[in-house]
């Protein structure tokens, strides 16, 4: 059948529900409203108040709270309402949460997943539209992944929350509306912590997450219609990341571009760089160039296009890599 990626997002947090009576939901307007994006629609009328809980706005209350739930055995699963909303939290994820198996020489598990809308295109300011995925990636203790279209939202979700190690499961708000085919009941198709090659090609590799995979797939369509030849690789897990994957295609193409939202200094783009570069020097025939956010706050939202990624900025680095 054909689903947005919300709906997705809402059928694999409703068979997480029914799975396991330990799996509880909370966030601020999580239950009644079924989130500002309506993700947990029905859910609360479907569960009862005390697995889909409403709280009040703060971030580090929810957070916290959620912790102490997953330490005494259940399975929460966080909203964080939009990406800028998660730094009164952010103590609370890298200095406990993240920390807590280390800590007690891995007798202390935290299976608790926050998920958190991020990202930019639907025309909102600063804090509604931030790409704050390296801050958790650079944190050891947690794993962070992103879906990029319906189906692995569904089975993603089921996935970070049946997980024994905390999860930042990164949305990409401006997909919430994207539909596409989705079946519950096919076979799961890859761990979380694998990478996808969603177009095989030979002239060079495009990699992305989120919601800039759509975006590298439409590049790659237009450089088709030209005769260029783009292998596009969705990450889906940013921490670990499937290195594997991404190196056996620079091996075989030669050539890599890495895009996403967030800003290129500092980005998860550099920390790719720098892997590939380690691992395929001597296949590789042009430095891998970086398309993402620019080094500003995030803008305005009549300014947002200039800011994002789009498939004209992408072909552009993917002309610079073949020129060189």
């Amino acid at each position: 059948m054909i689903t947005t990626f919300a709906a997705a997002l809402n059928a694999g947090l409703r068979r997480a529900l029914e799975d396991d009576p330990k799996v509880v939901i909370m966030g601020e307007d999580v239950g009644r409203l079924g989130g500002v994006f309506r993700v947990t629609d029905t859910l609360q009328k479907d569960f009862g108040d005390s697995r889909v809980i409403d709280t009040p706005l703060a971030e580090s209350g929810i957070v916290g709270t959620a912790f102490g739930m997953a330490l005494r055995g259940y399975r929460p699963v966080c909203e964080i309402q939009f990406d800028g909303f998660v730094y009164p939290a952010f103590d609370q994820i890298v200095s406990q949460i993240a920390k807590i198996h280390y800590r007690t020489q891995g007798r202390v598990r935290a299976p608790l997943t926050i998920r958190i809308p991020f990202g930019g295109g639907i025309g909102s300011v600063e804090h509604h539209s931030e790409s704050p995925e390296s801050y958790f990636t650079h944190t050891a203790g947690l794993r962070v992944v992103t879906p990029s279209n319906p189906a692995d939202a569904y089975t993603m979700i089921r996935q970070a929350i049946a997980l024994d190690d905390p999860v930042i499961f990164f949305e990409p708000k401006r997909r919430y509306w994207d539909k596409a085919e989705f079946d519950p009941h096919a076979p799961v198709e890859l761990p979380l912590h694998r990478a996808r090659v969603c177009v095989p090609g030979s002239d060079a590799t495009l990699v992305a997450y989120g919601g800039t995979v759509a975006t590298a797939l439409t590049a790659a369509r237009i450089a088709a219609e030209e005769g260029i030849s783009l292998e596009v690789i969705d990450l889906r897990s940013l921490a670990p990341l499937d290195i594997d994957t991404v190196a056996e295609s620079v091996t075989r193409t030669g050539r890599l571009v890495v895009a996403h939202e967030a800003p290129v200094f500092g980005g998860l783009g550099a920390e790719l760089a720098a892997r590939v570069t380690e691992r395929c020097f001597y296949h590789m025939e042009a430095p891998v160039l970086r398309v993402g956010g620019f080094d500003i706050p995030y803008p305005p939202a009549k300014l947002e296009k200039h800011h994002l990624p789009d498939p004209d900025r992408i072909l552009a680095a993917v002309d610079r890599s073949l020129a060189a």
